[in-house]
């Protein structure tokens, strides 16, 4: 980090020790509503194709950093649990937090960029292809998408849900949520 004259140290990517101070506490005690209203929210500025560019040049978009950096803590703490469901044996549950986590983390992205999470019906490809994930990304977040309850127990009884999925298979499921939360982690905590 470098010094400022006044003593201050400052970011590589700029604010200070005090803004890198508030982040690192949200991410390690979470944030509520009442928190956001009194810590103000920090925005950054939104990332629009060249198309949404020409449709909106008089109302440019602003990103909620705050709000994506919280939403990515969920996210990785959605991580942990898909583990521990793993190492419990709850095969079903580990892919729903796998599913879970993914969606979390894309919709990071989606405010970060652009203040407001995406809308869509659950499909983690769609999701992805939203928030400009590439192609290994969207890969795995397709290979996800059947595991939110919703669809998962239209065609699958609750009780044989662990027997469907084993150990193995949840266990690829956790690489793939991995790849997709690295990927998210290198955009949301350069923001």
């Amino acid at each position: 980090m470098s010094h400022t004259n006044d003593g201050m140290h400052e970011s590589p990517y700029g604010g200070n020790n005090n803004e890198l101070d508030t982040i690192e506490q949200l991410l390690t005690q979470g944030i509520t509503l009442h928190d956001q209203t009194q810590a103000g929210i920090t925005h950054v500025p939104a990332f629009n194709t060249q198309e949404e560019d020409d449709e909106h040049d008089s109302l440019p978009l602003e990103g909620d950093l705050q709000g994506a950096l919280a939403l990515y803590a969920e996210a990785a703490q959605d991580m942990a649990t898909a583990t521990v469901e793993l190492s419990l044996g709850r095969h079903f549950a580990c892919a729903d937090f796998c599913n879970q986590a993914v969606e979390k983390a894309a919709q990071s992205l989606s405010l970060l960029r652009s203040g407001r999470r995406t809308s869509y019906d659950h499909d983690l490809r769609a999701l992805g292809e939203a928030v400009g994930a590439p192609a290994p990304i969207l890969e795995a977040m397709e290979a996800l998408t059947p595991f939110h309850p919703e669809a998962f127990y239209a065609d699958t009884p609750p009780e044989e849900a662990d027997e469907v999925i084993n150990a193995e298979q949840a266990s690829q499921y956790i690489q793939y949520a991995r790849s997709v939360m690295r990927w998210a982690r290198d955009i949301v905590m350069k923001a």
